[in-house]
């Protein structure tokens, strides 16, 4: 079993404090007060990565004008990292009960009752991560898990270095198949969002 929070309920500002035993929940992460940008997955705190390379920064940056245009006027939205996602094991779990607390590169959305002020509460509905080398293991294993356990339909993962997108579809047994691997001058074609509808040049450009 994961020990216990010890620290009292106040402003922590110092990373180093923080045990890597213990099992944090949202409500301890919102009072973090330090400078590294931390997720939380089943309790356990990793680190994300310093501030993306160049590349991964154009990559995002074309994801997200690309998919904004095409969402203009839709009622699914687009949110980009820092965001925070929080995957609850049961629907109304209080910030003492909610475990884990992601910031993935890119989300969609398109339930408005599952955003608030601080963010989402709940799976959304499209999820992508842009692999860099300090987090490639976690998004391709850990995240790959996490995602599809809480039922994320759709998890796009981005290989920067290969120009690749590779599209994986959650299956009625509730677990990611992969839909497309694609490359080149294939259409990325979004399995839930036919409104999104791009190439993979115009995301490496």
């Amino acid at each position: 079993m994961p020990k216990e929070y010890q620290f009292p309920e106040e402003r922590i500002e110092d990373f180093t404090l923080l045990d890597p035993e213990v099992s944090y929940s949202y409500a301890d992460y919102l009072r973090w007060a330090f400078e590294e940008r931390v997720e939380i997955i089943k309790g356990k705190i990793f680190k994300m990565s310093p501030a993306p390379q160049t590349r991964h920064q154009l990559i995002s940056t074309n994801l997200i004008l690309e998919i904004g245009a095409s969402l203009k006027g839709k009622p699914c939205k687009l949110f980009h990292a820092p965001f925070d996602v929080r995957l609850p094991n049961q629907p109304g779990d209080d910030d003492k009960k909610i475990f884990t607390v992601v910031q993935p590169d890119i989300c969609i959305v398109c339930d408005a009752n599952k955003l608030d002020e601080k963010g989402c509460v709940g799976a959304p509905d499209l999820i992508i991560e842009i692999l860099s080398p300090s987090t490639a293991s976690r998004d391709l294993k850990d995240k790959f898990e996490l995602y599809g356990e809480h039922k994320v339909n759709e998890y796009w993962l981005v290989f920067p270095n290969d120009n690749i997108v590779e599209i994986f579809l959650l299956n009625a047994e509730g677990h990611y198949l992969s839909a497309a691997r694609l490359s080149g001058s294939d259409h990325v074609q979004c399995g839930m969002l036919s409104a999104i509808n791009l190439t993979v040049g115009d995301i490496f450009e």
